[in-house]
């Protein structure tokens, strides 16, 4: 028997199964539902929940050991392979951590790039997680929407890079690659045609009886439970909380553009996923800036050809899809980091899963999973 399986026994005055007041019961690990390999004890009165516990570790790959034994340039890609529906906020993030201690600086037509690649990223995460939490909810037309726009977003990287999932396009100093010839128009096509679609998702859900039967109200948490867990990202914005690393420490060339932070209200599903909708406008927003803005110039820093930082050690973090994506990262000025520790925002989002949860029926834990948008790679690491 499991640790949490021992948590969450009937109580020792319920001698038989059937004369329990509580059970225990299992959701998953089964991916379409839970979003990955995360396995949820729950603990249930009838059909409500009054307690959970996630499992998780399923999917462990040690990725911040692995940091230890390769040199900082090696270790680059694998951040890529985390939350695998943000590769390139991971490698954001990674390569500018790694700049930080080393003060360096990325050219600024690198730095357009990359907030165009990233703003674009974001978009394409929002549509997976709206397909699927559509369809987790009984919302099967979405899922093809979503997929259908994301599906531009990836040609686009993978004209740029040759990639479409674990998109490996920043360098330490800057980029990879130099943007092809139309990049900027195929940019600009797909913004103007995507608000429009964003629109279409709004006419099938938003005013729908059944998503707001099954999202207002839902999972709700306050900004001050928030806080208290150290959530990020569109589930803290959705309690009301308008704070965006974008803005609030503001990093790569962000402010150079104008855009605004949603907020929501209630704090429950319904808040989140209108958050997320005009996160999705905003992103457009900002990457129309870009292209407009996009400098001339070296798409590299100088630096090393051997990457061996100064001794001492950065916390460097960024506005991820899902919510703060920070790196530690220590050196000892050596060609491989001493330590890397990852604070991804999945891992730290779903320690909420169980307050949100609670005096629920067991059909609303799928939904309130969706809205939280967890990536087990990233939770597990």
């Amino acid at each position: 028997m499991t640790e949490a399986e021992t948590v969450y026994r009937p109580h020792p005055e319920d001698h038989t199964f059937l004369d329990s007041n509580e059970i225990v019961i299992n959701m998953g690990p089964q991916h379409p539902s839970t979003h990955g390999v995360l396995r949820v004890v729950l603990r249930l009165d009838g059909e409500k929940i009054i307690g959970s516990e996630c499992v998780i570790g399923y999917l462990h790959r040690g990725v911040e050991k692995i940091a230890e034994n390769r040199t900082y340039v090696q270790f680059n890609p694998y951040v890529d392979r985390m939350d695998y529906a943000a590769a390139v906020s991971n490698s954001l993030g990674y390569c500018e951590a790694i700049e930080k201690i080393m003060s360096v600086v990325a050219p600024p037509r690198a730095q357009y790039v990359r907030v165009i690649l990233t703003e674009l990223n974001r978009i394409a995460s929002h549509l997976l997680w709206l397909g699927t939490h559509a369809l987790d909810i009984g919302a099967l037309t979405p899922l093809f929407y979503c997929f259908r726009e994301r599906e531009e977003i990836l040609k686009i990287f993978e004209n740029y890079c040759g990639a479409r999932l674990t998109t490996h396009s920043f360098r330490i100093g800057g980029l990879q690659y130099e943007t092809y010839d139309g990049f900027e128009k195929q940019v600009n096509v797909f913004c103007d045609d995507f608000l429009h679609k964003v629109d279409e998702y709004e006419t099938l859900l938003t005013g729908n009886r059944i998503w707001l039967q099954r999202t207002k109200g839902i999972g709700v948490i306050s900004a001050e439970d928030c806080i208290q867990y150290g959530v990020t990202g569109p589930v803290l914005r959705g309690s009301g909380v308008k704070w965006d690393i974008r803005k609030a420490m503001p990093y790569c060339c962000y402010p150079d553009f104008e855009f605004d932070i949603p907020t929501g209200q209630n704090g429950d599903t319904f808040d989140r996923y209108i958050v997320r909708m005009e996160e999705m406008r905003q992103a457009v927003r900002i990457i129309k800036q870009a292209v407009a803005k996009i400098p001339d110039g070296p798409i590299m820093a100088k630096i090393p050809k051997v990457i061996k930082p100064p001794v001492g050690e950065i916390y460097h973090s960024i506005e991820a899809p899902k919510g703060e994506l920070g790196y530690l990262v220590v050196s000892d000025n050596s060609t491989q980091p001493y330590r890397v520790r990852v604070r991804p925002p999945s891992f730290v989002n779903l320690s909420a899963l169980d307050i949100m949860i609670r005096g629920h029926l067991v059909a609303d834990v799928v939904a309130v999973i969706g809205t939280i948008d967890i990536v087990l790679g990233e939770v597990d690491r």
